[in-house]
């Protein structure tokens, strides 16, 4: 029998946010007992971390899809696990993921925060292409409200931004970005995997902006997510590049309101000479179960 314990990520209470399985003892688990066990539980991510001291840790992160580089809520729902449970001591720790090495720091006010860098800024993409994103999610070129880029941290987002009421009318896509993979290739080429379309609208002025946010990624199957740190972290790439945020700021993201699960992201991206340097994301995170769960057959 393997431990588990069951948080809710990005919302200041149980039962909002984005859930998440934390899987203790993984250290002997293959990929395919993994992923049984993250489709087991259904969530949009369920994490295998191995604690390497009390400073860092190694985390693999699964959807009912597959094995990923990087998530954001995983990100900081798996450190605060690993601190309640007294196997992180330090206030700064490092995640090591298939995107490298993430920052994680736990903050005063009882928030987590991941620190990472950019990796993917390709775009805008060509109307044609937006038309046809647009149409998978039952929207049209009239809801366009920005430029559409692609950008990530370690897993690339299709950053759309529309109408807020655009926001509210879409529908998830079953349809994967797999299947866009030479019309996007031909927009800039990406390090990471490029998995999801951020649908958002953005508000406000430099250098605090608020964003209502949806994320579809039907590639991995995850119809939409209600928190999406990678996504939040790749935006404020978008937000730089498309003269939103030109000097860097923050950013609060609303996202999850049309799941029933309200979540709240508070991002902030630190530009140098033009460029960006570093994005923040932070949340908060609420313990909701704990308990044990069978090993799948190897």
């Amino acid at each position: 029998m393997l431990s588990f314990d069951v948080v809710d990520v990005f919302t200041d209470r149980p039962f909002a946010g984005n859930q998440l399985a934390v899987v203790h003892g993984a250290e002997d688990l293959t990929t395919a007992q993994c992923l049984a066990l993250a489709q087991e539980f259904g969530y949009s991510e369920t994490t295998f971390p191995v604690p390497r001291g009390e400073g860092e840790y190694a985390l693999r992160i699964f959807t009912p899809g597959g094995e990923i580089p990087f998530a954001g809520h995983p990100t900081l729902g798996t450190a605060w696990v690993l601190r309640s449970r007294g196997e992180l001591a330090s206030e700064s720790v490092v995640q090591h993921c298939g995107a490298g090495e993430i920052g994680v720091r736990f903050l005063p006010d009882g928030e987590v925060e991941l620190t990472a860098t950019p990796h993917d800024l390709a775009g805008p993409l060509d109307d044609a292409l937006v038309a046809t994103l647009l149409e998978d999610v039952g929207l049209s070129l009239s809801d366009v409200a920005g430029p559409a880029w692609l950008a990530g941290t370690g897993l690339t987002f299709v950053h759309l931004a529309v109408t807020e009421d655009a926001v509210r009318r879409a529908r998830p896509s079953l349809r994967p970005l797999s299947g866009y993979a030479d019309r996007l290739a031909a927009v800039g080429a990406t390090a990471d995997p490029v998995e999801g379309l951020n649908l958002h609208h953005v508000s406000g002025d430099a250098p605090e902006l608020s964003v209502r946010s949806r994320v579809f990624v039907p590639g991995l199957d995850v119809a939409e997510d209600p928190a999406t740190g990678s996504a939040a972290a790749g935006l404020g790439l978008a937000l730089v590049v498309a003269g939103r945020l030109p000097e860097g700021g923050r950013y609060t993201i609303t996202q999850g309101v049309e799941m029933g699960r309200p979540s709240t992201l508070a991002g902030r991206v630190e530009v140098t000479s033009g460029s960006v340097e570093r994005v923040h994301v932070a949340g908060r995170v609420q313990p909701v179960a704990a308990g044990r769960i069978v090993v799948p057959a190897g």
